[in-house]
C-alpha cells in the first residue's frame, strides 16, 4: 500500500468534511464562536498527538540515548519546534494552541470552559475521567476519548496516522473554506488573529508539515503492509470523529437559532 492508494481510500471521509454543511451555518458573531469554543479542543488534542509522537520517535528523556531513525526524527521535531513555538502575529512566540486561545478571546469566544477542563487534567491525572467529568457534547467527548486512546495504546505508525490524515492534510482545504465565510460574514469583527492562525496553518501545512507528515508515514511503514493498513484504519476512524465534531457543533449552532425563534 502507499499514501496515493490510501487517500483514495480515505477521500468519501475527506469530501463529507470538505462539504459539509456547517461552513455555511456560521452565519453570526454567536455561531463562530460556538465553532470557536468547540473546535479549541481539537487544536489542544492535536498537541497532544504532536507530543505523543516526539516522545516515542525520538529521546526525550536522559540519559539521551540515539532513538530511532535519524530521517524521522528531524520531521517530528521540525513539526514540533513551529506548532509548539511559533511567530504569532506581534512576533512573539507561542504555540498554536495559545495563539487560538488569543484569537478567541480577540473575538469575544468563552475560553473559561477550555481552561477548566484543561485544569481539571491536570487535578485528576486521567485524561479519560477528565473527559468524562466534563460537559462537553457527546461527539466532542468521542472525538477526544478517540485521539487518546490511540495515544495510549496505539503504536507509532498509528499515532501518526491519526495525526497526519486526521489532521494535518486536511487543515490546509478545510480553514480555507472557513476562512471565506470568516471574510464575508464578520466584517465589523476584529477576526485578525484569527485570520493570521488559519493563514499561518494554510502556509505550514499545504507547504511544509503536510509533505513532512506523509513522508513520515512512509518512514515508519515501509514495505510493512500491515502498518499500511493499520494506517488506513486510524485514519478512517479518525476522519468519521472528526466528521462527529462538526455535527455536533452544527447541531448547537441549529439549537441556538431554535431557542430565538
Amino acid at each position: 500500500m502507499t499514501i496515493p492508494t490510501i487517500n483514495k481510500n480515505i477521500q468519501d471521509y475527506k469530501n463529507q468534511l470538505l462539504t459539509h454543511s456547517l461552513y455555511e451555518k456560521v452565519k453570526t458573531i454567536e455561531d463562530l464562536h460556538c465553532f470557536l469554543e468547540n473546535h479549541i479542543y481539537a487544536v489542544w488534542d492535536f498537541m497532544s498527538l504532536l507530543k505523543a509522537l516526539q516522545n516515542k520517535l525520538t529521546c526525550t528523556t536522559t540519559p539521551w540515548l540515539p532513538v530511532g531513525n535519524p530521517e524521522v526524527r528531524y520531521l517530528i521535531n521540525e513539526i514540533v519546534v513551529a506548532e509548539e513555538t511559533d511567530l504569532a502575529l506581534d512576533g512573539s512566540r507561542q504555540s498554536h494552541f495559545e495563539m487560538y486561545q488569543d484569537a478567541m478571546q480577540q473575538c469575544g469566544a468563552n475560553t473559561e470552559e477550555i481552561n477548566a477542563f484543561l485544569e481539571n487534567v491536570k487535578a485528576t491525572q486521567n485524561i479519560f475521567v477528565s473527559i468524562k467529568q466534563s460537559n462537553l457534547h457527546p461527539n466532542v467527548k468521542e472525538f477526544l476519548e478517540f485521539t487518546f486512546r490511540v495515544i495510549e495504546e496505539g503504536k507509532s505508525h498509528e499515532i501518526a496516522a491519526a495525526f497526519t490524515f486526521g489532521r494535518e492534510d486536511l487543515i490546509p482545504s478545510m480553514f480555507t473554506e472557513i476562512l471565506k465565510n470568516f471574510q464575508v460574514n464578520f466584517p465589523e469583527t476584529d477576526l485578525s488573529k484569527l485570520i493570521y492562525y488559519f493563514e499561518r496553518h494554510i502556509e505550514l501545512d499545504a507547504d511544509e508539515h503536510g509533505p513532512m507528515a506523509m513522508q513520515m508515514i512512509s518512514e515508519l511503514c515501509g514495505t510493512n503492509e500491515t502498518k499500511w493498513k493499520e494506517v488506513e484504519e486510524v485514519s478512517m476512524r479518525a476522519l468519521e470523529k472528526r466528521i462527529g465534531l462538526w455535527d455536533a457543533i452544527k447541531e448547537q449552532i441549529t439549537q441556538k437559532e431554535l431557542e430565538l425563534i
